[in-house]
C-alpha cells in the first residue's frame, strides 16, 4: 500500500466517524438515551459507549475486536456489557424516541398526498450454534422450511414509499413451553423493563400488534395504512387493527376462515372459484366486496401470480380504494424485507455479539436497528434534491474543520501521484523528495506555534 492509498483510508475512517458522531449529535442521542434511563453510574458515559459499539459494522470490526481488544477506547469491556445488559434501561423509549425525530424529518420531505404507512412482519434471528442464552427457542423458518435454534423478530416499521425506519421490535421465543430450550432465569424487579420484554417474549404475536400500533401512535407516528403479511391476516387481527388505521394484508387460503358474499360464507378458495375472471393476461384476475366474522367490511383483489399458475389475494378495509391502489399501496411492504436483509448481512445483527442474556440481546438489537436509521438517513440526503441545502452546510463544515497539516498533506500527496505517474524519476528519488517534504512541513509547523 502506497502512502497516497494509506493517506486516503485514513481520511475516510475519519470522515465516517465526524458523520456518525454528527447524526449522534443532531438527533440527541445523548438526550434520548438520559430520558430512556440509560445514564452515567461510572466510568465512560453511555453516549460515548453507545457510539464505539454503533461504529464496529463500518469499521469492520466485531465486538470483540472492536471493544474487547481495544485499549484506547476509554472504557473497558465491562462497561459495554454493563450498557447493553441493564435490565432497567428502557432501549424501546430509545428506539422509539430516535425514529420520531427521523421520520419528522422526512415528513418535511415527503408530499402530503404520499401514503405513509405502518408495516409489520417477522424474521428469525438464527441463534442456531448457541445453547445457553436465555429464552432461546426452536423457530420454524418459512425460508428454509425447517426449524432452527433462535428467536423470531417481529418489527414494526414505517415508511413514505422512498425511506425506511424501523419503530419497535419484540424479541419473541415461544409462547409454547415445550419449543423453549432455555427459560427466563435472572432474578430480576418486575417493574423493570426488563420484565416487561421477558412477558412479551412468551406471548403470541398475534396479541402484541395491536399494542405496538398503540405505542407508535402515542409517540406521534403518523401513518394512513397498515401492512401486513398472511402470517397475521387472521380476521380478528384486522378488525382490531383496522379500528386504527385501515389495514392492506396478504391472504392465505385457509379452510377455517370463511368470507360473507352474497348471504351465504366461503373459503378464500371457494370465494375464487365463485368468481368471474378478467379475461387476458390481466394481471387483476377479480375483485368483490365482503364481510367477515367480526362484521368488518372489506375488499378483497385476487391477483396473477407472476412465477407460477396460481393466485394471489390482497385486503383492504378501505372498500373504496380502487383495485390498482389496493396492489400499489402493498408493493411498500417489500421495505421491511430489505431492511431485514441489511440488517442481517451488512450490520451484523446475528454475528456481530454473542450475547447469552435477554436484557443483552434487546440492547444489541436496538443499537443495529439505530444504525439502519442512521443509513436511511444518509441515503435520503443523497438521494432528495430538496435536502440539497443540508449536504451544502455540511460540506461547509467540513471544509471549516480542515486544518492546516489536513490541507498540506492532501496536497503533498496529489503531487506526488502526478509525479510517479510521469514515471521520469526513480522510487528511492520520490522517497527522498517525501522525506524533505515532510520535515519543510514540521518546520512550517513549529513556525507557526
Amino acid at each position: 500500500m502506497n502512502y497516497s492509498e494509506k493517506h486516503f483510508e485514513e481520511q475516510e475512517e475519519i470522515r465516517l466517524e465526524n458523520t456518525i458522531d454528527s447524526f449522534l449529535s443532531d438527533f440527541q442521542v445523548g438526550r434520548l438515551l438520559n430520558v430512556a434511563g440509560i445514564r452515567k453510574l461510572r466510568g465512560a458515559s453511555p453516549l460515548k459507549v453507545f457510539a464505539a459499539i454503533f461504529r464496529l459494522p463500518f469499521e469492520g470490526k466485531n465486538f470483540y475486536r472492536g471493544i474487547v481488544e481495544q485499549d484506547d477506547l476509554g472504557f473497558g469491556k465491562d462497561a459495554a456489557y454493563a450498557l447493553l445488559r441493564n435490565p432497567r434501561h428502557n432501549w424501546r423509549r430509545l428506539m422509539l424516541g430516535l425514529a420520531v425525530k427521523i421520520a419528522t424529518v422526512f415528513s418535511l420531505l415527503t408530499d402530503k398526498e404520499r401514503e405513509k404507512v405502518l408495516i409489520f412482519d417477522s424474521s428469525t434471528y438464527d441463534r442456531s450454534r448457541s445453547r445457553k442464552v436465555e429464552l432461546l427457542a426452536w423457530i420454524f423458518d418459512h425460508t428454509v422450511g425447517k426449524s432452527l435454534r433462535g428467536f423470531s423478530l417481529l418489527t414494526l416499521g414505517w415508511s413514505d414509499g422512498f425511506s425506511f425506519i424501523p419503530l419497535d421490535f419484540v424479541l419473541g421465543s415461544s409462547a409454547n413451553k415445550k419449543s423453549r430450550i432455555q427459560e427466563a432465569e435472572k432474578p430480576i424487579d418486575k417493574r423493570t423493563c426488563g420484565h416487561k420484554r421477558r412477558l412479551e417474549a412468551v406471548s403470541k404475536a398475534t396479541d402484541l400488534l395491536e399494542m405496538m400500533v398503540k405505542r407508535v401512535l402515542a409517540a406521534g407516528i403518523d401513518a394512513d395504512y397498515i401492512l401486513m403479511d398472511s402470517w397475521f391476516s387472521f380476521p380478528a387481527v384486522i378488525a382490531t387493527l383496522s379500528r386504527h388505521y385501515p389495514v392492506i394484508c396478504m391472504l392465505k387460503n385457509m379452510p377455517r376462515v370463511f368470507y360473507k358474499y352474497e348471504g351465504r360464507w366461503y373459503t378464500l378458495g371457494g370465494l375464487y372459484a365463485l368468481l368471474g375472471k378478467r379475461p387476458g393476461r390481466a394481471r387483476i384476475l377479480a375483485a368483490v366486496n365482503v364481510e367477515t366474522k367480526q362484521g368488518q367490511q372489506a375488499r378483497i383483489v385476487f391477483v396473477r401470480h407472476r412465477h407460477k399458475r396460481d393466485w394471489l389475494a390482497v385486503l383492504s378495509t378501505r372498500v373504496d380504494l380502487p383495485d390498482k391502489e389496493i396492489v400499489r399501496i402493498y408493493g411498500k411492504r417489500w421495505d421491511i424485507e430489505v431492511c431485514f436483509k441489511m440488517l442481517k448481512q451488512h450490520l451484523r445483527l446475528e454475528k456481530e455479539a454473542q450475547l447469552r442474556d435477554y436484557d443483552g440481546l434487546i440492547g444489541h438489537v436496538t443499537v443495529v436497528m439505530s444504525r439502519y436509521m442512521f443509513l436511511s438517513f444518509r441515503q435520503r440526503l443523497h438521494s432528495d434534491h430538496r435536502t440539497a441545502g443540508s449536504l451544502f452546510h455540511a460540506c461547509c463544515e467540513e471544509v471549516r474543520d480542515l486544518t492546516l497539516l489536513d490541507a498540506m498533506q492532501r496536497l503533498m500527496t496529489l503531487v506526488i501521484d502526478k509525479i510517479r505517474a510521469t514515471g521520469e524519476l526513480a522510487e528511492d528519488v520520490i522517497n527522498k523528495m517525501i522525506d524533505a517534504m515532510m520535515g519543510a512541513m514540521v518546520d512550517i509547523m513549529e513556525t507557526i506555534r
